[in-house]
């Protein structure tokens, strides 16, 4: 499997506090069957991350996991928030977004209700050559939230959901109600750190989303195929439609 969502750098954002906790995010990350980790610390306001040190914080935890024969690798990338993607230029772009390949960047809405802007932002990321991959939609929850994620969708977004919160709680009809109508691509674990939080965890999710019928035979798509192909670069159609 391969984890899109990850806050597994150590001490750049809220995520891991230092290396042990990264390398024990990464055990965790291996015991659920997760081969490829992508490291997405947070690019907004609030947080003071270098872009251009993401690189070579990647290759030192790479490092750290051959070093203790983790069988993971840490790719990268950023969750770029909606409020601060007008303000990159088209290097920092590319840096964040997944793998570096500068296609696909994983998109944070602004906190609340998604509205109209979260839709221009994706329309002016495509037109620097970059689709959205739509992280965590059980924090947006609205009235709207079908209407607003189909019409991201139509114009070339996928969208992912936070493992944990398919698996269980009290989200986790509602995300189950999207799937079943086509608007659940992948499932990311959005962890922060390996004492305290969500665990690097997808399988859960992936089970979960087994139970709906009209994903239960795309499942290895949304745990490997599409993740993969993101990775890549490459251009990622949905083999289930959006229900009308």
């Amino acid at each position: 499997m391969i984890d899109l969502h990850c806050h597994i750098l150590p001490g750049i954002d809220d995520g891991a506090a230092d290396m042990d906790d990264a390398v024990a995010m990464a055990h965790q990350a291996a015991e659920d069957g997760i081969e490829t980790v992508c490291a997405t610390p947070h690019i907004r306001h609030d947080h003071d991350v270098r872009i251009e040190e993401l690189e070579r914080r990647v290759d030192e935890l790479n490092r750290a996991l051959d070093e203790h024969g983790l069988p993971v690798s840490v790719s990268r990338g950023g969750e770029l928030a909606e409020t601060a993607a007008a303000g990159l230029d088209s290097r920092e772009l590319r840096a964040i977004s997944l793998d570096g390949r500068g296609r696909w960047v994983l998109l944070e809405p602004a906190p609340g209700p998604i509205g109209d802007s979260l839709a221009h932002t994706a329309r002016a990321l495509r037109h620097r050559g970059a689709r959205s991959v739509i992280a965590h939609p059980e924090r947006h929850a609205s009235d709207e939230l079908a209407h607003r994620l189909t019409e991201l969708v139509s114009e070339g977004a996928l969208v992912q959901v936070t493992a944990a919160f398919v698996e269980g709680g009290p989200a986790a009809p509602a995300m189950l109600e999207l799937a079943a109508t086509g608007l659940v691509h992948l499932v990311g674990s959005d962890a922060h750190s390996a004492r305290a939080g969500r665990p690097v965890r997808l399988s859960g999710g992936i089970d979960a989303l087994g139970r709906v019928p009209a994903l239960a035979g795309h499942l290895d798509w949304i745990a490997r195929e599409a993740p993969a192909a993101i990775l890549r670069g490459e251009d990622v159609a949905p083999p289930f439609p959006v229900a009308a």
